[in-house]
């Protein structure tokens, strides 16, 4: 005769699912008492999140496999939003997809970043570097074609989404610094044009999407710091109806890479020399080409506009610019363009870091060498200190790990002899590290 066993209560079902122990389960949940008891003696509503990130942190040190819930805190972006902008809010990380395996598309990612920017051997300083974690909620339907993904809707899941950017400035100091707290927003603005008018994109109708959208906000920007339109609206000064003045002068400009990074994809727009660099499973993924005048499809589109290319000193526009395309640089257009070239790369689980720097950088060490140095210097920095931060705090600041790999790159391209301003983002796109305990 069979026998039906009593199905296990709540109690054990959420343990099995812990794989913890009684004892270990009985401390955690006194602990947890205890923390609740300590802030809220009168076991009321809880307003603050201190106690439950704390409790949680033992549960993950108990068991590898557990993940706190993503925390409800909107960090404030660095340089900080216009009003009216508002914060990304992040998905749950234990929402699931239909095979039961947790999607991509709905995990919290977090960015673990760094940045330095300094003058080095230049006598002024006209780099600027801007990073805005958690700037945008990026819908589904413009990061896939039209369908079903994962068993979601693309109509009804967001991607929160982060930037960073890297501007080199010539000339002077002022486009690169109108760029730094100007070009996030008005990408905000494009994306929310198209977000708002977005059908079903099949095919690669959505990476078009993308490249326009890069298009018309560099175009934006180079418009208002060239007097053609109203200034748009920096660090929730002066809005868009302040009179139409220049930024700078005609012979001022800057080059432009940034990225925009969510769970599932990173996504480059550069425009000029500065460059930007996966490192993947150990090797370097180029994601942008520098814009250079010698360069075979930009010396046609120059030569066709009716410019000239000469050797003064390396390749130059007419003898002056060493780059073909920037933002600003008024008095050199129509062959120097503003028009940004876009890379799209789904992430993987080999994706080790991100390199955003200016030519200071990349003219005095290769791919292969700055992949090395920013992944080994972050691993080096995790052995030695283990976890960086709580999950609660993870992207609120720069990350230390994260930012010796960046300080480390700028000195070596200071001992390597470069003469020019260093500027430098690294994003560690590890969520997790797993270390060997030696016995």
């Amino acid at each position: 005769m069979l026998t039906m066993r009593p199905r296990p209560s709540k109690w054990r079902r959420w343990r099995r699912s812990l794989r913890l122990g009684r004892s270990d389960l009985l401390g955690v949940m006194k602990r947890i008492r205890c923390l609740l008891g300590r802030s809220h003696p009168l076991g009321s509503s809880i307003s603050g999140s201190s106690s439950i990130a704390s409790a949680t942190d033992e549960l993950s040190t108990l068991d590898p496999s557990f993940e706190s819930p993503a925390p409800c805190v909107h960090i404030a972006a660095v340089p900080t939003f216009a009003a009216g902008v508002p914060p990304a809010v992040a998905e749950p990380a234990a929402r699931r997809g239909s095979g039961g395996g947790r999607s991509v598309f709905l995990t919290n990612y977090v960015p673990l970043w760094g940045c330095v920017s300094i003058c080095g051997r230049r006598p002024e300083m006209e780099d600027a570097v801007a990073a805005a974690p958690r700037f945008f909620d990026i819908p589904l339907r413009m990061l896939t074609a039209d369908g079903v993904v994962d068993g979601l809707d693309p109509c009804l899941v967001s991607l929160t989404a982060h930037f960073f950017g890297v501007y080199d400035g010539h000339g002077g100091a002022q486009v690169a610094n109108y760029c730094r707290d100007r070009v996030h927003l008005a990408l905000v603005e494009e994306l929310r044009n198209v977000a708002e008018g977005l059908g079903g994109a099949s095919g690669d109708a959505w990476k078009k999407q993308w490249e326009r959208v890069f298009i018309d906000c560099f175009q934006k920007v180079d418009d208002e710091v060239g007097g053609k339109v109203s200034r748009g609206n920096v660090g929730g000064g002066a809005g868009a109806g302040a009179p139409s003045e220049s930024t700078a002068l005609e012979t001022v400009g800057s080059t432009a890479v940034v990225a925009v990074i969510c769970s599932s994809h990173i996504i480059i727009a550069n425009c000029g020399d500065s460059r930007a660099v996966l490192c993947r499973a150990k090797q370097p993924v180029p994601l942008s080409v520098d814009h250079k005048p010698n360069r075979e499809d930009e010396y046609k589109r120059i030569e066709a506009e009716g410019g000239k290319v000469i050797q003064w000193n390396g390749h130059r526009v007419f003898g002056v610019l060493a780059m073909s395309r920037s933002i600003g640089d008024q008095y050199l257009k129509p062959w120097i363009i503003p028009v940004p070239e876009v890379t799209i790369v789904p992430r993987t689980k080999e994706d080790d870091c991100l390199i955003l720097a200016s030519d200071g950088l990349w003219d005095v060490m290769s791919n292969e060498e700055v992949c090395e140095v920013a992944r080994k210097r972050i691993l080096h920095w995790h052995k030695r200190n283990g976890v960086t931060s709580s999950p609660t705090h993870r992207g609120e600041k720069a990350d230390p790990a994260a930012q010796a790999a960046a300080d480390c790159l700028s000195k070596h391209a200071l001992q390597k002899g470069s003469k020019d301003n260093i500027t430098v983002i690294v994003v560690d796109l590890k969520a997790q590290r797993k270390f060997k305990t030696k016995t």
